[in-house]
């Protein structure tokens, strides 16, 4: 039995997984974590899921309980994920981040601290996705520069990162597939007398509304025709079953960083 401790997990994700996991045979909740102050701080896991009562209290202080997982699974802030990633590494256990809004420098920090374990950094856990990200490499190297790409996504009003991250790895594929530099090509938004598109651009465009999970769809449009690949969830279900997959597959692995596109085997 796989023992897994949940950070943020009296948030929204935290309480998908937590709700997962006991969906899921060969993997147990073991420790729930949530920052110093919080309302829930000390009741039950499982009640605040929308459980019955699984005998793990929320706490703080991640490195109280770290003796007792296999693999910690975080889906919480930049901040806090940096905090809880040096403490798992300390204590050489496997690890899942599913947390978002990290800088280029932020991520290569992420990679140096990941070394020494199994950890799996992903913006986006869904299947779904995961393989649309590899269609889009496909996709991209065969239609070349004759269409124009470009990326809408669109999530709930309480997010705090802009583009989100499931956009920002899209672009990344597709830049690379393309031989392009985002840094250069990317256009992340559009106002007033822009002037004619330049044939390079990679566009990508955020909205934000009501509670929307998140939807992602990429367009390229070329002379006659567009071809759009959109990705919707209905819910955090899908992000919650594919964190649990790359949890129950990162502790058999050896220390290194990885990504949901090595548990799927779909690596480019």
């Amino acid at each position: 039995m796989i023992k897994a401790i949940v950070t943020g997990a009296a948030g929204r994700m935290g309480c998908s997984i937590i709700r997962a996991i006991h969906q899921t045979d060969g993997i147990e909740v073991v420790g729930a974590v949530e920052h110093e102050g919080h309302p829930l701080f000390g009741r039950d896991a499982g009640e605040v899921a929308g459980l019955s009562p699984i005998k793990v209290r929320i706490v703080y202080g991640l490195e109280n309980i770290l003796e007792r997982a296999d693999v910690v699974i975080d889906f919480t802030t930049p901040q806090a994920t940096f905090s809880n990633l040096e403490k798992v590494s300390a204590a050489g256990k496997a690890m899942v981040i599913g947390t978002t809004g990290f800088t280029k420098e932020e991520e290569e920090k992420l990679r140096q601290l990941s070394a020494n374990i199994p950890c799996i950094f992903s913006p986006n856990m869904s299947v779904g996705v995961n393989l649309i990200f590899k269609i889009l490499d496909d996709m991209a190297k065969v239609l070349g520069d004759d269409y124009d790409v470009e990326i809408v996504e669109t999530h709930h009003r309480m997010k705090k990162d802009a583009p989100s991250g499931t956009a920002m790895k899209m672009a990344k594929i597709l830049a690379a597939a393309l031989g392009r530099e985002l840094a250069t090509v990317g256009r992340f938004s559009r106002h007033g007398i822009i002037g004619e598109r330049d044939r390079k651009e990679i566009g990508v465009q955020s909205l934000r509304a009501g509670d929307i999970v998140g939807d992602h769809t990429v367009l390229f449009g070329g002379a006659g025709e567009r071809i759009e690949i959109t990705h919707r969830a209905h819910s955090r279900d899908n992000f919650a079953r594919g964190a649990i997959r790359a949890a129950m597959w990162v502790v058999k692995q050896q220390p290194g960083l990885y990504d949901m596109m090595d548990v799927l085997g779909l690596k480019l």
